[in-house]
């Protein structure tokens, strides 16, 4: 129902009329009370014979924000002149218009932000992000030697865009840029700068990004001290270099990066390497490679020299024709040694030999000895060495010098002075004694 109290809740049944909804919303809004605000002025409208001016305040670092409005003397009469692009700080009161259904912020107040207020401000955030350990050296990445393409984020047609892209390929004519024009300075750089810088590390085909920028004042180069874009720099996969201002310049952006330029110039020249002083490097690494290999081949033709020159190689037999007199001197002196030991040997076995010859039974039967052995009976083969050994009737064969003869005992005769020893009696011989004979 339109007449519905602002306490009751709304329904299909009983909905809010605007003018309630515009009256709650604006009761929550006054409720916030006075505050002070910083940002960049982006947009200003200050017509004569108006009671209020408009102004339009945005966050440098994202796409918000606020219209401001205020007398027109606060704007005419501030210290320091107010014009867009100008960071001021301003204390105001939330205003809801129900009427138009618009918000604004009404300012009381309006202080420009000096140089030493931001300086201040970067400082405090420098010391905080170091803190974090976003400046540790130990996380720089390493440039490429020999980038194939590298990504530039500057301003369109500025100086440092031509200063970066003619010094680069000055120095190496096939290098390629993946160039991204983006605001450099004002409320819209750091939006821009970060979208630039998030496109070109999701490229595979870039190597290094490259920020540049030219000198400017320190309000120029507030975007590179944002903190946005400082935690973007220092979570890029791909290396990144910033060149920003000029040296005496010291952006945040230079202690976050993994290559700090002192100029755009600087840049394109630490970047890429110089053509010409490549292969100037590399014709000289060439010809200390020569001479180099030319002294090893001669200290090594030297020392062969040395060793050829050597008596032992020169006259590689030399040793053995030295030592061949010696060994034939040694051969012949064993050859003497052993014809000598071989003769006194041959001349000791001749003396042995006559005398065996001398004592021995062949000599003995020269002489006129006969051996006389019995043939028959037990004692066949037996030497005969007495009478009693051959009985009368005893076969015997008695061998002399030249053979042996067959021969039987007719009798026997003692020699004198002998005893003559009786041959044991053979039962079995006829002429055997009867023990009446023996007795």
């Amino acid at each position: 129902m339109s007449g519905s109290a602002p306490g009751a809740k709304s329904s299909p049944e009983q909905p809010w009329p605007v003018r309630v909804v515009s009256d709650q919303i604006a009761a929550w809004i006054h409720r916030l009370g006075a505050v002070w605000v910083e940002g960049q002025i982006t947009q200003l409208s200050l017509r004569p014979g108006t009671r209020t001016a408009f102004l339009t305040l945005r966050d440098p670092s994202v796409d918000n924000s606020l219209t401001l409005t205020c007398p027109p003397r606060l704007i005419s009469e501030a210290p320091v002149p107010v014009t867009e692009g100008s960071r001021v700080v301003v204390r105001g009161t939330p205003r809801f218009y129900t009427g138009r259904g618009s918000f604004s912020l009404q300012v009381s107040e309006i202080r420009p932000v000096g140089v030493g207020e931001l300086l201040a401000r970067i400082e405090r955030l420098k010391q905080a992000l170091s803190a974090e350990g976003l400046f540790d050296p130990r996380l720089k990445r390493p440039l490429p030697f020999l980038p194939a393409c590298v990504g530039l984020i500057t301003g369109r047609a500025s100086a440092a865009e031509r200063d970066v892209v003619e010094v680069a390929r000055g120095r190496w004519p096939d290098v390629r840029f993946a160039v991204r024009n983006t605001a450099v300075q004002g409320v819209s750089a750091v939006p821009q700068i970060l979208d630039a810088l998030a496109e070109l590390d999701a490229d595979p085909v870039v190597d290094v990004i490259i920020l540049a920028r030219g000198g400017g004042s320190v309000e120029d180069l507030l975007p590179f001290s944002d903190e946005a874009l400082i935690r973007a720099i220092s979570t890029c996969r791909t290396p990144v270099v910033s060149a920003i201002g000029h040296e005496p310049d010291s952006p945040l952006s230079d202690l976050v990066a993994d290559l700090c330029a002192a100029t755009p110039t600087d840049a394109a020249k630490r970047v890429v390497p110089d053509v010409v002083e490549e292969r100037r490097r590399i014709a000289e690494a060439r010809a200390r490679t020569a001479r180099a290999l030319r002294a090893w081949v001669d200290r090594e033709q030297h020392q062969l020299s040395a060793v050829r020159s050597r008596p032992c190689m020169a006259n590689p037999h030399g040793l053995v024709d030295s030592r061949a007199e010696i060994v034939a001197e040694a051969l012949r002196a064993a050859r003497r040694d052993i014809t000598r030991i071989i003769d006194s040997e041959s001349t000791s076995l001749g003396h042995l030999s006559a005398r065996l010859t001398t004592l021995g039974p062949a000599a003995t039967l020269a002489r006129g000895y006969a051996v006389v052995q019995s043939v028959a009976g037990p004692n066949d083969g037996r030497v005969v060495s007495s009478i009693a050994d051959a009985p009368p009737g005893s076969q015997l064969r008695i061998r002399v010098a030249d053979g042996a003869l067959s021969a039987a005992v007719l009798g026997a005769t003692p020699a004198a002075g002998r005893p003559t020893r009786v041959p044991d009696p053979d039962p079995t011989s006829p002429t055997s004694p009867t023990s009446e004979e023996q007795s």
